[in-house]
Parts: structure tokens; C-alpha cells; sequence
């Protein structure tokens, strides 16, 4: 599932780090970070019921919905989802 972390167009919700929503305009850090924050998800519906998600927030991630699938979280990655080691 090395595909799904952020360096193709479709990203994996359950294992993909925060920074691979860069590339989604809108996506981070807000949206992005209450997803990766939350989960693991059974399917890309299921972040629609993330607590605290505002109305923009729901907006921007309908416009992505067909880039995000949910794969079988893998310890290796979860661990990283937050922050991976890059700080500002």
C-alpha cells in the first residue's frame, strides 16, 4: 500500500500522514488533521462522522472523496500519521 501514503492521487485515510493531504487546496493542516487525528475508518463515509468536522471542512473533503480510499491500518504507518518526524 506504499502507493496509497500521499505520492499518487488516491490516498489511503487510514494510513497516509497528515503532509499528504498537501496537495488536496484546502485539505491542510484542518481537514487533515482531524482525519488522520481520528479513525481508523471502515470505509471513506465514515470520516464524514469525525467529531468537531465543520461544514467547510465536510465541502472540501466531498470535493476529494474519489482520492481517498480506506485500507487495513498497518502499525508501520499509523505509528507516523501525525507527524512524521518534520517540524516546523
Amino acid at each position: 500500500g506504499v502507493q496509497y501514503l500521499g505520492g499518487g492521487n488516491i490516498v489511503d485515510i487510514n494510513n497516509a500522514n497528515v503532509r499528504a493531504y498537501i496537495r488536496m487546496p484546502g485539505m491542510y493542516p484542518n481537514a487533515a488533521g482531524k482525519i488522520v487525528s481520528h479513525g481508523p475508518y471502515k470505509s471513506v463515509s465514515d470520516l464524514y462522522n469525525i467529531p468537531g468536522l465543520s461544514s467547510a471542512e465536510k465541502d472540501v473533503i466531498k470535493k476529494y472523496e474519489s482520492r481517498f480510499t480506506a485500507k487495513e491500518p498497518a502499525a508501520e504507518y499509523v505509528i507516523d500519521r501525525i507527524n512524521n518526524g518534520l517540524y516546523r
